[in-house]
């Protein structure tokens, strides 16, 4: 199977530019903060309406934090092109960066609202992975965040345009971005059943979420062959991914969460 995308333009309006990518992101967005509130009024006491209230700034600061840390680890690019900083129109976001601005802004939204924080990040893990899983088909149509070359005849066609320089002989790539779709799309379905198991125990399900969608990331990385900076010769994803399983496991540890209760 052979898969193409059809262009990371959607539409033109005069002089402006509507990009797939940006209908995608706002459409994985759309679907994260109502799942929230479907998740928030079946498993827990979470005030109504409390997640769609709060998303405005929770959006605002996810963006940011998400391209903050892409420019960081791009940072010899950015140096030299700061004002490319501001343009996010045809992809540049990275997940960690939103996970960790998230997780801040969160806890300040919890503290002025006298709302438990875990429960709310318990909520949020579960639609944010599912938000994960749709917003990846923004790399498609960006013609990004593939693997290396299938070598056969299925894979996704990069453009000559997109492709590196070592592989410019190459049509064909590992979807590297629709593993992960499918894969964020599994562990959204077991953060689900943790919540609904564990759900007097606040923290479990992010915990989880921090440990699963970790894993999915390290493997991933596995095929993809655009990471611009690596350390000990593992690509940066890899490294924060496994300090983040470390932390998840020492998160689970001290709620003393038990799925099996």
């Amino acid at each position: 199977m052979i898969i193409q995308s059809p262009g990371d333009v959607a539409f033109c309006i005069g002089n402006l530019t509507v990009y797939c990518y940006g209908i995608i992101l706002a459409f994985a967005v759309f679907c994260g903060v109502c799942l929230s509130e479907i998740l928030a009024k079946k498993y827990s006491d979470i005030p109504q309406n409390f997640f769609i209230d709060n998303s405005p700034i929770v959006i605002i600061t996810g963006i940011v934090g998400a391209r903050l840390y892409y420019c960081l680890v791009n940072y010899p690019y950015y140096m030299h092109n700061p004002l490319e900083i501001f343009d996010i129109r045809q992809g540049g976001l990275s997940i960690h960066g939103m996970i960790i601005a998230g997780i801040f802004t969160v806890y300040f939204i919890a503290k002025k609202n006298h709302i438990n924080f875990l429960k709310l990040l318990d909520v949020l893990a579960c639609s944010v992975i599912f938000a994960q899983s749709v917003g990846r088909w923004g790399n498609f149509f960006n013609s990004e965040a593939f693997g290396y070359p299938t070598g056969g005849n299925w894979g996704v066609y990069i453009p000559v345009s997109q492709r590196p320089v070592e592989f410019l002989n190459y049509e064909l790539f590992h979807p590297a971005f629709l593993y992960e779709s499918f894969l964020d799309l599994v562990v959204f379905m077991v953060l689900v059943f943790i919540l609904k198991k564990t759900r007097e125990r606040a923290g479990c399900t992010f915990f989880w979420y921090l440990i699963l969608y970790s894993l999915v990331r390290i493997f991933v990385e596995y095929f993809r062959i655009d990471s611009v900076l690596n350390i000990g010769g593992f690509p940066i994803a890899q490294v924060v991914s496994v300090l983040i399983i470390i932390a998840g496991i020492i998160g689970l540890r001290a709620v003393n969460c038990n799925v099996n209760e």
